[in-house]
């Protein structure tokens, strides 16, 4: 078959998907062998469809093709042999024995006989090697991991694993451009083209009657080859927008993409007071007068007319990024992450939203139906409305019904309108309510509709031929438009489930509204009659939220799965596909739907894991994610203010909290009477009181830049009125009214019930130190390599004490061993363990880890402890081993000879050999954002590499403090933004900008912490560094900073006993839970392992330490030193 061929396989391949013909798709990969649709067969693996899985990998290779191919299939069928006999199914297991498995005891006998004497077993876990096999579901994903692998190095399916990047309906474009070049070769043609055929060419019929054109002979050779394909408009074979796909833009290329593939819906529009515009008419109707040349016809609707005036005129990239490429550059700083306020709503918050000119104006709804309105500044609540019914006899009978049966309502959502009039309100039983706000300290009754049948999923206002109106969603998969007397305007009908989220936007003069359904269905709809004209499916296939960037340039959604998968992506609106995924969801939701929001045309923030993670918008990675100092929910909900200073973030017991960056905590410092103030009574404004945390007087001024996008000080002007004389009322601080708080002191931990611990069993071996720690991906377990090359395994199980079943210092774990009693124990032969420099990385799914000590790599399989293999034999000994991140068979592996060498596991060879230091490697660090990797060495330098070439970039030498050697190891890890660097030598903590490689911050050992640093490590947030000293003392540091934010001593850790011994016993390394930032695990010389947390009551290592004129507590902050300085500028 020919490459052309080939390719228009793919294109009625993707042209199959797209009609949504699934069973056609998946034989047509199966004939052509052209692609293997890895989701297609995970899926029929996990829904143990054996006969389906065999027949579709029939068609890329056969049992017998070669040793990948022969394991594939051994591994199904034994897969379908184990599950018969878990079944207690033995007829059947003998039949997949004889049928399915018999081919393989050509190759192995002893492993087929092993595997008929399963039958003998009245439970084959009784076999050694199936003793951990868990339940079906667990087993088929275990064996799916292996098959992927299989799969991916099969030559076979070399080039079959990934689809090509194609446009959205290429084979329809590429027919409306044949179609439109054949009208163009037409003798006469026509300004309506009636096309109803693509079997035969198409040529233009004479027109009958004295007004038919004189026709125009022309050879083929004589007309111009266009230079662009329009579409044929409404009278093409498809709809006019899908030729148009390739190159429309923004929602035009949603409705040209989704319009190629599904029908017009119809919908229910009752009639409409609002005239609808020329622009937004059917896409049916009218075509243009064709132009009289010969030239390209460019027939177009009026809908294709809103198309182009969607499109932007910039090119694509201009009109993503409009703003990034107009700002100054960026900081953390400018992310509101200091918690500056705790307020107590009383029930729990399902809602909020800043008023768009006042920020610090907040509104919020609760599960108890109340709305409330508070006024940040002054932490008091200025408005409470409980719900309450407005006129029954004006309600359906189904909500009156519904009401008497369960009198339950709760708040699913409030906004303001974008003047901030009006505030709206939807709750979970069929109404919603809308209050006018006037600037005083009340809002009044405006409007009550009894809107959906069912709970109302979503409200917002928006401006549809510049008239004010309300669009509401509900379980009753409709969406509405109202106005504010209460008439229904529209009434979309499409979706096939309950709406969950709407959109409404405008681009330019165009108005339109995106929904999104629980089916996972995006659609999108002009105020008109002629329904959708988007019909896509969100990531995770379940609720999904869809916004734009402030400025309109870019659209997001974020949504979760019914699994608990959480994703968010951006769009590419001009195609309707995702442009980007972020990454950095850890875990799996269950208990509701992830939300998010954006700021400042450059911030994405979404709440998980009780977290609030970061994103830049144009880096899939996490930026940085704060815990709030604790006590958020699984799945906290957020909101930014309009300048993106403020953050308010819900808290589990039954509240929210209030974010800030610099300028917010001016904001909120600074109390200027507001307008409503004027309406109240002399007294009244005299006694103001100021309720919940007081959280803004802990933090001292903040040297930091005013905000870009806000002023320094909030505006008293409401509504476009400054009601005060301003020169009548000075601005009142909230330290005049608020007691002051005792300074900031640094937390120490100084005994055992200081925080909470527990020391790993087994683990003492005083003829062992533990040199390398790690936990598990999972965070369910910690692997420790001892300086005698063995590894020991603890694991956390569930249970009633510990429902997680991740690592915690509240219950001992299982010193974890596999029955065979097998030790995980280095090859040492000839070692001389006192001068080894044993090195230690686990692969990314928990199931193999890689080990040395002086001698050869070893891999071993963490469920066996056995050796699969070994490579790299000395000399020279391997020293530090890290996998790449893209690529578990790429290993760096860094050698005692000052070499790094990348080796491919998979084929057994080294492909490139680096060399750039002068002493042996000692740490390895993989960007994949900035796509390098950076060594360090006992030489205090650090090599930067190209990851594609393997090119060595840079080389910089860290700078040792006056007086101290450039000896000893030099660590280094990457930040979780990905870009910054943590480099840690005995001398320092150090802060590199890995995109240029220049120091950003630097602390010395100092005080009580004066002793050699022996290792240290990011928190799994990256908020916090915890750093071991040689004395026993461990630090903890604010990230950002490098500021001492709480101590521990040994005695928190080390019995009396312990401490009075003759040889010292310390942390050589440390090690942070994946999941939880604020559980840590340190490995002693003595060979003991130790988990810590802080205790319940705390739930954090200290507080972030303020900045008061570079003074803590009377004492000069040296550990806040930042520095480009030279060692000797460094405050001492």
């Amino acid at each position: 078959m020919s490459y052309l061929s080939r390719e228009l396989v793919f294109l009625i391949l993707q042209f199959l998907e797209e009609e949504k013909f699934k069973e056609s798709v998946h034989k047509l990969e199966k004939e052509s062998g052209f692609f293997f649709n890895m989701k297609f067969f995970e899926e029929k693996v996990q829904a143990g469809e054996w006969e389906e899985v065999e027949k579709y990998l029939s068609g890329f290779t056969k049992v017998d093709d070669n040793r990948y191919s022969m394991k594939i299939f051994f591994e199904i069928r034994k897969q379908k042999y184990l599950e018969a006999l878990d079944r207690q199914d033995k007829a059947k297991g003998v039949e997949i024995l004889v049928n399915d498995l018999k081919v393989f005891s050509t190759f192995n006998e002893e492993l087929y006989k092993e595997i008929t004497e399963l039958l003998t077993l009245g439970n084959f876990r009784e076999n050694e090697q199936l003793s951990k096999y868990g339940d079906t579901k667990t087993a088929r994903s275990i064996m799916l991991i292996e098959l992927k692998k299989l799969i991916e190095a099969n030559p076979l399916f070399r080039d079959k694993l990934a689809f090509p990047t194609l446009k959205s309906s290429r084979l329809r474009t590429l027919i409306n451009q044949s179609l439109n070049w054949q009208h163009q070769l037409c003798k006469n043609p026509r300004p309506n083209p009636d096309i109803k055929t693509l079997f035969t060419d198409h040529t233009c019929t004479p027109p009958n009657g004295p007004l038919a054109p004189t026709p125009v002979n022309l050879p083929v050779a004589a007309v111009a080859k266009p230079s662009a394909y329009t579409a044929l408009g409404a009278h093409g074979p498809f709809p006019p927008a899908a030729a148009a796909a390739a190159n429309a833009g923004a929602l035009a290329g949603w409705m040209a993409n989704a319009s190629a593939s599904s029908p017009v819906q119809a919908a229910v529009v009752t009639a409409s007071p609002i005239p609808v515009p020329q622009n937004q008419v059917s896409i049916l109707k009218r075509p243009r007068t064709p132009p009289t040349g010969l030239g390209m016809v460019d027939y177009q609707s009026p809908d294709e007319q809103l198309m182009k005036r969607l499109r932007p005129v910039q090119s694509v990239e201009e009109a993503t990024y409009p703003t990034s490429r107009q700002q100054a550059s960026w900081s953390l700083d400018d992310l509101p992450r200091t918690v500056a306020l705790n307020l107590h709503q009383g029930s729990a918050v399902t809602s909020m939203d800043f008023h768009p000119s006042h920020r610090t104006l907040l509104l919020v709804g609760s599960a108890n139906g109340e709305v409330t309105l508070w006024e940040l500044r002054l932490r008091e609540r200025l408005v409470s409305k409980p719900f309450k019914i407005w006129e029954m006899t004006a309600c359906s009978l189904q909500f009156q019904a519904s009401f008497a049966k369960d009198a339950l309502i709760s708040v699913n959502r409030v906004t303001w309108s974008p003047d901030g009039n009006l505030v709206g309100a939807a709750f979970n039983k069929h109404l919603i309510h809308l209050y006018a706000y006037t600037g005083s300290n009340d809002l009044h009754q405006q409007l009550e509709i009894d809107a959906h049948v069912g709970g109302i999923n979503d409200l917002a206002f928006a401006y549809p031929n510049k008239q004010l109106c309300v669009v509401t969603c509900g379980d009753d998969k409709l969406i509405k438009v109202w106005d504010l007397g209460g008439q229904k305007l529209f009434n979309f009908e499409g979706h096939e489930a309950p709406v969950y989220s709407i959109c409404p936007h405008r681009k330019e003069n165009i108005q339109f509204i995106f929904s999104t359904a629980i089916d996972g269905k995006i659609k999108a709809w002009l105020y008109d009659n002629m329904g959708s004209r988007v019909d896509y499916d969100a990531p995770g296939h379940w609720c999904t939220t869809m916004l734009y960037s402030a400025d309109g340039s870019r659209l997001f959604s974020c949504g979760t799965s019914k699994e608990g998968d959480s994703f968010l992506v951006e769009w590419n609106e001009s195609e309707g596909a995702i442009k980007r995924h972020y990454a950095g969801f850890r875990k799996k939701s269950t208990t509701g739907v992830v939300q998010f929001d954006t700021t400042q045309n450059h911030f994405l923030a979404a709440g998980e894991d009780s977290q609030i993670k970061f994103w830049d918008m144009d880096n899939a990675h996490v930026l940085t994610s704060t815990d709030a100092d604790g006590g958020l929910p699984s799945l906290p909900r957020l909101r930014f203010n309009k300048e993106g200073n403020l953050l308010a973030v819900t808290t589990a017991d039954n509240g929210f909290r209030i974010l800030a960056n610099a300028a917010g905590l001016r904001s909120l410092r600074t109390v200027e009477t507001p307008a409503f103030e004027a309406l109240r009574s002399p007294i009244e404004s005299a006694a103001i009181k100021v309720s919940g945390s007081s959280g803004v007087t802990n933090v001292s001024p903040v040297n930091c830049k005013v905000e870009r996008s806000s002023p320094v000080r909030p505006s008293p002007i409401l509504n476009g009125v400054d009601t005060l004389n301003r020169s009548m009322e000075k601005p009142r601080i909230v330290d005049d009214v608020i007691d002051k708080t005792k300074p900031w002191q640094l937390a120490e931990i100084l005994d055992p019930g200081d925080c909470q611990l527990v020391t790993l069993p087994d683990s003492t071996d005083t003829s062992s130190k533990v040199v390398r720690l790690l936990y598990t991906n999972s965070g369910a377990g910690i692997l420790a390599l001892g300086s005698n090359g063995i590894q020991k395994l603890w694991k956390w199980t569930r249970n009633e004490q510990n429902v997680t079943g991740k690592a915690t210092a509240s219950v001992v774990p299982q010193h974890w061993q596999p029955n065979s009693g097998l030790l995980m124990a280095n090859d040492v032969s000839g070692v001389n363990l006192e001068e080894a420099v044993p090195c230690i990385a686990l692969s990314k799914n928990d199931s193999y880890v890689m080990s040395a000590a002086g001698g050869k790599v070893s891999l071993f399989n963490m469920m066996t402890f056995k050796v699969m293999t070994t490579f790299m034999s000395p000399p020279p000994a391997s020293t530090f081993l890290a996998f790449h991140p893209q690529d578990n068979n790429i290993i760096a592996i860094g050698m005692e000879d000052s070499t790094i060498h990348i080796y491919n596991v998979r084929v057994d060879e080294v492909k490139s050999k680096l060399k750039g230091h002068q002493k042996r490697i000692t740490g390895l660090a993989f960007s994949t954002n900035l796509n390098i990797l950076v060594s360090s060495g006992a030489d205090a330098q650090l090599c930067i590499w190209s990851i594609d070439t393997w090119e060595k970039r840079k080389l910089v030498t860290i700078q040792i403090p006056a007086g101290k050697a450039p000896n000893g190891d030099t660590r280094v890890q990457f930040h979780s933004d990905q870009t910054h660097l943590l480099v840690v030598h005995e001398t320092q903590l150090a802060i590199y900008d890995a995109s240029k490689m220049e120091r950003v911050r630097q602390w010395v050992p100092q005080d009580a912490l004066s002793a050699p640093l022996s290792y240290a490590a990011y928190s799994c947030n990256s908020q916090l560094i915890y750093a071991t000293f040689c004395d026993g003392n461990i630090g903890v540091f604010d990230a950002d900073s490098l500021r001492l934010r709480c101590r521990i001593a040994s005695s928190a850790y080390l019995s009396q006993a312990i401490m009075n011994r003759s040889q010292s016993v310390y942390p050589l390394v440390v090690a942070a839970h994946p999941q939880e930032a604020n559980q840590l695990a340190i490995g002693l010389t003595d060979g003991s392992v130790k988990v810590m947390e802080p205790t319940e009551s705390e739930g954090k290592w200290g507080s972030t330490p303020p900045v008061d004129n570079g003074m803590l507590n009377g004492r000069t902050t040296s550990s806040s030193t930042t520095s480009n300085h030279t060692p000797d500028q460094l405050q001492r």
